[in-house]
């Protein structure tokens, strides 16, 4: 593990973060886990969020979802192996689900998008059970009765993965409020990985992804949401 802004990033590999998933649902055993990926705006907001930074510390895996990251590593001569974006990790795990058998859940996103998410999957992923999907309303985190819908859903749902996407770091806290309560073997925070996968939003071109330009698309695309993220 290496350290970014005093922020814990592991080293792994995209494969190895895969595998080590894996692993650890198949050795689960009422000790349920969760995943932060962060970037460069995860990275501002862990300087003065404590929350946030106790969370990032409590994580089973760090993760670099963005190119940047991987650049300050090598900068600092502790280069990371690669980025480990996190749609791309959604995507990967959903895969390897079908393949193993495991149940995956769909927590948040824009309206329509989980569900729009899921049918694009089991299409691409033949044999994977989405065994819920869910857009809670907005302020859903202040409302007692949606936050027990929600945890009542997803525990009758009994995921072995619990995909969400609400934003950071609105997502990760939400996670580790609730995921010894819901016992999910591992939890991993995705952002708008759902509204990407679906097609509600379109992906940059691989070679921009590949580029690290990423995050430039997505600014033209909606620059009244994305312009002070991604500009500060």
């Amino acid at each position: 593990m290496i350290k970014i802004a005093n922020v814990p990033i592991h080293e792994y590999s995209f494969q190895e973060v895969v595998d080590i998933i894996v692993d650890k649902i198949f050795t689960h055993k009422d000790n349920p886990a969760y995943v932060v990926t962060p970037n460069a705006d995860h990275l501002l907001q862990l300087q003065k969020d404590k929350l946030f930074q106790e969370i990032y510390n409590n994580a089973f895996l760090s993760v670099p979802d963005g190119v940047p990251l991987v650049w300050a590593s090598k900068f600092l001569k502790k280069p990371l192996k690669e980025r480990v974006n996190g749609t791309d990790l959604f995507e990967a795990l959903c895969k390897v689900s079908a393949e193993k058998g495991f149940k995956v859940f769909l927590l948040g996103g824009r309206e329509t998008a989980a569900e729009a998410a899921s049918k694009v999957l089991k299409d691409k992923y033949k044999n994977l059970n989405v065994c819920g999907f869910y857009c809670p309303p907005l302020g859903f985190e202040k409302d007692t009765k949606e936050l027990q819908k929600i945890n009542e859903m997803i525990k009758q749902a009994k995921p072995d993965i619990l995909f969400v996407g609400l934003g950071a770091p609105k997502q990760e806290k939400w996670i580790y409020k609730q995921y010894k309560e819901l016992n999910v073997p591992v939890s991993v925070g995705i952002g708008g990985s759902f509204e990407l996968v679906s097609g509600v939003v379109q992906r940059a071109p691989v070679w921009m992804q590949k580029a690290g330009l990423e995050w430039f698309y997505r600014l033209i695309k909606e620059p009244k949401r994305l312009w002070k993220r991604y500009i500060i």
